[in-house]
């Protein structure tokens, strides 16, 4: 047999059954032969370096270009699940992602991009950096089109430059999240956002005003609305005071800030969602676990970091990319940390959806 020998620890048997397939799928894919389907190769290759087994020469794929991927801090579980999955579609495209992360007092984003143009990446994507401030400074994104260094922008669209933007439909999640409520009965309605300067923030703000003229007829819809930060203590900040005017149920910017609000409802003796109804957004890996189980609205990530990749590589290959802003329709996830309006459970709608109903968005004339 010609297959490469491999480590004692690793046998063929292992390599197959964690990849699913025969010892025979096993030999031909080391070997390089044909016969062998993509999926059966890429499984197995995946066992390959889980099992930490160096792979052969003639398997390994020369890389056509390096591209930067520059995302926030990872204590927000959205931003990992970006970078895995646009990651993951840059490598089965044949680039090499640069991982480029920010917290607090390190890295800047301007320092980054530097950074990976003394590289010479083939082009960079930005997820919620400073393209979504508009206080920031465009300068950075003119420099890197000058250079003809194509960008995409993930979730905020930076003014005057002409670059492919794909973003979750903020106005549609907020559409979702307070029909949601209103139908569970609940007429003091808040939202915990982020700080004002980031357009996200912006727009969940003003469809959140918005929804309340419409659905409730709410006159000063603003006195509903607390600026905080986009974290546990943030969203537990705004929830004191929401809780502190009357509000039976609120919405919040981000599943983090739901956390926190449902902290902030705990510390005063309350029940969630008896008490505080509760609705986030992202839809991060884990809110199925909490408790209570998160209501929240999905963003579509796969489908997004999909798009971002593939107009990033029309860039890089000159080919035509849109350079307006692709919105993405989020769906509301319904599950234990929303129910009916506290003393108007009669008043409730009958028929409401199970835990982990998925809704998808509706908007008017769509």
């Amino acid at each position: 047999m010609d297959t490469p020998a491999l480590p004692e620890r690793t046998r063929m048997a292992d390599l197959a059954e964690l990849a699913g397939v025969s010892t025979a799928t096993v030999s031909r894919v080391l070997n390089g032969k044909h016969g062998v389907s993509t999926q059966a190769r890429q499984a197995v290759l995946a066992a390959l370096d889980v099992l930490g087994y160096e792979r052969p020469e003639k398997l390994r794929t020369r890389s056509v270009g390096l591209v930067g991927l520059i995302v926030p801090e990872l204590s927000n579980p959205v931003f990992p699940a970006f970078a895995q999955v646009i990651e993951t579609m840059l490598t089965e495209r044949g680039y090499t992602p640069l991982l480029c992360t920010q917290s607090p007092g390190s890295t800047t984003e301007d320092q980054y991009v530097d950074v990976l143009l003394e590289h010479g990446v083939a082009g960079i994507i930005f997820v919620s950096g400073l393209h979504a401030d508009t206080a920031a400074s465009t300068d950075r994104y003119e420099r890197l089109l000058q250079r003809k260094v194509p960008v995409v922008f993930v979730n905020g669209a930076a003014a005057g430059i002409a670059a492919p933007t794909v973003s979750t439909d903020d106005a549609a999640a907020i559409d979702l999240a307070v029909r949601h409520l209103v139908q569970l009965g609940h007429r003091r309605i808040g939202l915990a956002t982020g700080p004002q300067r980031f357009l996200p923030a912006q727009r969940k703000h003003a469809a959140f005003v918005r929804n309340l003229r419409e659905q409730l007829d709410v006159d000063d819809p603003e006195e509903h609305v607390v600026s905080t930060l986009f974290t546990v203590e943030g969203g537990q900040a705004a929830a004191q005071q929401l809780l502190a005017t009357g509000h039976t149920a609120m919405v919040c910017s981000s599943d983090l800030m739901a956390l926190g609000a449902v902290r902030a409802a705990r510390s005063l003796g309350l029940d969630v969602p008896r008490d505080l109804s509760v609705v986030g957004f992202d839809d991060s890996p884990l809110v199925p676990f909490t408790d209570p189980p998160l209501t929240t609205v999905r963003q579509p990530v796969q489908a997004m970091g999909h798009a971002a990749v593939s107009a990033l590589v029309a860039e890089i290959s000159r080919s035509s990319a849109a350079t307006t802003e692709l919105l993405f329709q989020p769906e509301l996830i319904v599950r234990g940390s929303t129910g009916p309006a506290p003393l108007r459970a009669a008043d409730a709608p009958t028929g409401t959806r199970p835990a982990g109903t998925r809704v998808p968005a509706h908007r008017a004339g769509a």
